[in-house]
């Protein structure tokens, strides 16, 4: 008997399927000498500090840095009776061999190991590594299994990486929490990548404006711009010059360009387009397509590769020709399929690049969610335009003296729209996807050298310079993708802050510690850093904010799946790291004014769902732009000789209403109890008293 383990239910009812494990029992599939069953992602994680000592469940600056020398993992508790199975069936006599059918990358391979050896299981090992979940795919995987110990060191790298980030979480975390007396998380990717935000702040509020002027001349069929200069009148002098006269074709430069079609997606470049075309964040990016993952219509999600490998070639042309039929805005629109522009052995690592599967043409596209429908479509697009042929056009550059200045002008003559053509129909089929700007045919008149033109219109056109842009989701995964990469040695294979599989998760990290605050500018997401987080980053020493830190840290986790590097060196090093951070860490002078007292929430806000917090004088939504807010001194409770609690102001949010005692009446001297109705009207917050629920009952 043999036995499977796969990371999800889902995956593992796959598997099972194409095994003939048909029969259900509790906790595994079972049939045709298989036994399937399945993880529930980290049935076991590393231990918390307490386990180690009761004395680490409080967080003091003695018993750092806390270093296991054994280290220990705990199971969930809502996941202990998986566990259970998995450990009898790893233990049952008739099991022969193990297969590992975890998902195929770093983080599948830790899932897996640490149920196996927690286990104490030593049976043989096998390793099925898949980038599909179509049936093809998995009867291929299971017919050319490979041996578990192939991947030893992808199971190092992923548990030192497990146990860097332990490490790092846990002392840090503490330290600069005790020394400046509020809960400061603080991460190996996520307080580097927090650096990247704050840096980009300072240099947005650190920016001048500088006015810079030109002159736009309008010529038959085009106009023409001077240079950029910094006075205004001068501009004016020349536009009076310029107006009316005659302007002189001075230079006339053709070239024929060519936009090669663009890779194919990888995880990162997926989130970053579909961050600016559809609006998703990297996570739910990520969400909808491990959903399509597994309902076989995508392969493997968290891959950092752009190719395809060569045994994928020959059945390359039939799969673009399913996709292209399976697309509504290729409609009139020729599909041809160059495979050479996107097999590439040498660039593919752990799995090739994302695109749809052959299973594209008996699926009920309509029947899918819609956030799953969008990406399976940017994915099928990307595929479509990589095997297209290259955009090619004329681009015409012209030069124009008048006045004794010259202006200039470009044009653009479309010889060949290539795999642009796909590209345009596909932002035309979007509601809110804006065309592309670089693929619009601007041609120029014909024109010659030493052409005399009439200046029909001149006209001085003011401009500013531009401060850098705020993050996006989108650039920001472009930043953590090269950050430290120029510091890196050239082999290196991954570079930048985390990897395809994480960034989503730092980003969520640093949203919900309330590090990070998603801003809706126009058509934009903004990343804006909140005030504690510029403080952190204040105080933080350049090792743990610096993106080389991390990057080189990626570089040796790379070195120890390869066999190159030990795990125990790698782990010596952050040891020592974290030991000269807590003996030598000075606090900042003038801290105390860094960080704002922790608020208490007392609720969620009415209006945006945001938390109420409670302030000095009063209770007030912690979103910016939300204008909610009970004052402590408002005038209604001032008449009643009352000033909102924080118990008061608790039922308020909950119930809208709140039973008050001793409510002072004006009008008769005496206290009364009644209950507070809150009403608000998304302008003003009200108040009014009710009686009725009084009746019966005793003040």
């Amino acid at each position: 008997m043999k036995l499977v383990i796969a990371e999800k239910p889902s995956v593992a009812n796959s598997l099972a399927a194409v095994l003939g494990a048909t029969t259900r029992r509790d906790g595994y599939l079972e049939g045709g000498g298989w036994l399937v069953s399945w993880c529930l992602g980290h049935l076991a994680g590393l231990a918390d500090a307490s386990v180690y000592n009761p004395d680490y469940a409080k967080w003091r600056y003695d018993d750092l840095p806390i270093l296991p020398e054994t280290w220990r993992f705990t199971i969930s508790k809502d996941k202990r009776e998986q566990f259970d199975v998995l450990c009898t069936l790893l233990r049952r006599e008739d099991v022969t061999e193990v297969v590992n059918a975890c998902d195929a990358g770093r983080e599948g391979e830790l899932i897996f190991r640490t149920v196996y050896c927690l286990a104490g299981c030593t049976k043989p090992m096998k390793r099925l590594w898949i980038s599909s979940m179509e049936d093809s795919a998995i009867r291929e995987g299971f017919a050319n299994l490979r041996p578990g110990a192939d991947y030893d060191g992808l199971h190092q790298a992923a548990l030192c990486r497990a146990k860097a980030d332990w490490l790092v979480g846990i002392n840090a975390t503490r330290l600069f929490s005790v020394l400046y007396h509020r809960t400061l998380n603080i991460g190996r990717v996520m307080s580097p990548t927090l650096a990247l935000i704050v840096q980009r702040e300072a240099e947005i509020d650190a920016f001048k404006p500088v006015p810079f002027y030109t002159v736009a001349l309008e010529l038959p069929g085009f106009s023409a711009a001077s240079s950029r200069m910094d006075n205004k009148g001068t501009a004016e002098q020349l536009r009076q010059a310029s107006e009316g006269g005659m302007a002189t074709v001075k230079q006339v430069e053709r070239k024929d360009k060519t936009e090669k079609p663009p890779a194919l997606y990888d995880l990162t470049t997926l989130q970053r387009d579909a961050n600016r075309l559809l609006g998703f964040t990297a996570q739910q990016t990520l969400d909808y397509l491990q959903n399509l993952y597994e309902k076989k219509l995508c392969t493997y999600p968290r891959t950092d590769s752009r190719y395809l490998t060569s045994d994928m070639a020959e059945g390359l042309p039939v799969l673009v020709n399913l996709v292209a039929n399976a697309m509504p805005f290729r409609k009139g629109i020729a599909i041809s399929c160059d495979v050479a522009t996107v097999i590439n052995d040498k660039k593919v690592t752990d799995h090739h690049a994302v695109i749809p599967t052959r299973n594209i043409r008996e699926a009920d596209l309509s029947a899918l969610p819609v956030g799953e429908r969008a990406i399976l479509e940017l994915v099928a697009l990307r595929l479509l335009c990589a095997v297209a042929p290259s955009y090619i056009y004329d681009e015409t550059s012209v030069t124009v003296e008048c006045a004794g200045a010259e202006f200039t002008t470009k044009g653009r003559t479309v010889k060949q729209s290539g795999w642009r053509a796909l590209d345009t129909a596909y932002r035309a089929s979007m509601k809110n996807v804006e065309p592309d700007k670089e693929a619009e045919d601007k041609a120029l008149p014909e024109l010659t050298e030493g052409q005399e033109l009439p200046v029909t219109g001149a006209a001085v056109k003011e401009g500013k310079t531009t401060p850098p842009k705020h993050f996006s989701e989108d650039t920001l995964l472009a930043a953590m993708e090269t950050a430290g990469a120029k510091d890196m040695p050239e082999d290196a294979e991954r570079k930048g802050l985390g990897t395809p599989a994480t960034r989503a998760g730092i980003l969520e990290k640093l949203v919900s510690t309330g590090f990070l605050e998603r801003k809706k500018s126009k058509k934009t997401v903004q990343l804006l850093p909140s005030h504690d987080a510029i403080s952190l980053i204040t105080v933080l020493p350049e090792q743990l904010q610096s993106p080389l830190l991390t990057a080189e840290w990626e570089y040796r986790l790379g070195e120890i799946e390869r066999g190159e590097l030990a795990p125990e060196d790698f782990m010596a090093e952050i040891t020592a790291m974290l030991k000269e951070l807590v003996g030598t860490y000075q606090v900042i002078k003038g801290s105390e004014y860094l960080f704002a007292p922790p608020r208490e929430v007392v609720g969620k806000c009415p209006r945006c769902g945001g938390e109420i917090a409670e302030m000095q004088k009063g209770f007030f939504c912690q979103d910016k732009s939300c204008k909610f807010a009970i004052w402590k001194n408002n005038n209604w409770w001032a008449a009643k000789r009352k000033q909102p609690t924080k118990a008061i102001v608790a039922a308020l949010l909950k119930d809208g209403r709140a039973h008050v005692t001793g409510l002072y009446s004006e009008k008769s001297g005496k206290t009364y109890d009644a209950t507070v109705v809150l009403e608000d009207t998304g302008q003003y917050v009200n108040f009014k008293l009710d009686f009725d629920r009084q009746k019966g009952g005793g003040k």
